[in-house]
């Protein structure tokens, strides 16, 4: 089941998408609609408006209390760098105003000229949970979306601290929708995750080589914080990106950015260089 936010007549709306409309899940977005316990059931069940033709999917989520991402947390990247398997993973933050829908413009902001791409795995809660189980941490999981961590490389390596070059204004894209945890789309132990610039495949790995898988990850947050519904976890990069390379590569005014993940979606987008 596909679950998502759409922009209709200057308002959102969460809606479950099938294969020829979308359904009105009375609410204004996913969040909001995460926050019902009996969220799964009114998605299958929902029979309310109906929303054809061409869908514009707002960011999947609008305002998530917390958008968390984890670094270095694919098996096969971190071994071809000659790095250590971490012991526990690396995590930053986001502001929701990084978030974008998926087929919107990446913004490059002005003041950075090194904006790179990394395509992930993004995780949706749909539960409130803390201290969680391994079990009670799967089932917190409402499902998964496509994303990607834009990141502006030259302000990420200013401090070491990460944050400021991952959560520029309208640079990470996220959805078109939510997969739910249950679809049998999701039952393939690994998904296949691409990235392409330009038409050009610069990215390719499976969800399988992740060091610290979803369920993982929701155990070990929920240690330090309560996530609660429509918190989002942006689950880590594989190789493939503009930074490592030689010579290095940015993304530029006009460029198109697609992420896919098997059996969730893609985002499109392209890059378009802030105006001040």
């Amino acid at each position: 089941m596909k679950l998502a936010t759409i922009r209709v007549d200057g308002t959102t709306r969460a809606v479950r998408v099938d294969e020829d409309k979308a359904v009105d899940l009375d609410e204004s977005d996913l969040a909001a609609f995460l926050r019902r316990s009996d969220w799964a059931a009114r998605a299958t069940d929902a029979d309310g408006e109906t929303y054809e033709g061409i869908l514009d999917y707002a960011p999947l989520v609008l305002a998530p209390e917390k958008v968390v991402c984890v670094g270095l947390n694919y098996r096969t990247h971190i071994l071809e760098m000659r790095r250590e398997l971490p012991a526990h993973p690396t995590l930053f933050a986001k502001f929701a105003r990084t978030l974008i829908g998926a087929y919107d413009d990446v913004i490059l902001p002005a003041g950075s000229t090194q904006m790179d791409w990394e395509a992930e795995l993004g995780v949706v809660i749909g539960a409130e949970v803390r201290h969680a189980d391994p079990e009670q941490a799967r089932a917190a999981i409402a499902g998964y979306t496509v994303l990607n961590d834009v990141t502006a490389r030259d302000w990420q390596y200013r401090t070491t601290q990460w944050d400021q070059g991952k959560t520029f204004e309208a640079t990470t894209p996220v959805g078109p929708w939510l997969v739910t945890a249950d679809d049998p789309a999701l039952s393939a132990p690994g998904l296949s995750l691409t990235c392409e610039v330009d038409g050009d495949t610069v990215q390719k790995a499976d969800t399988g080589d992740l060091v610290f898988d979803p369920v993982a990850l929701v155990a070990y947050l929920s240690e330090i914080v309560t996530l609660v519904p429509g918190d989002v976890i942006a689950t880590g990069t594989p190789g493939g990106v503009g930074h490592a390379r030689k010579p290095a590569r940015y993304l530029q005014d006009g460029t198109v950015l697609v992420t896919r993940i098997e059996g969730i979606g893609e985002c499109r987008n392209t890059c378009h260089r802030e105006t001040r």
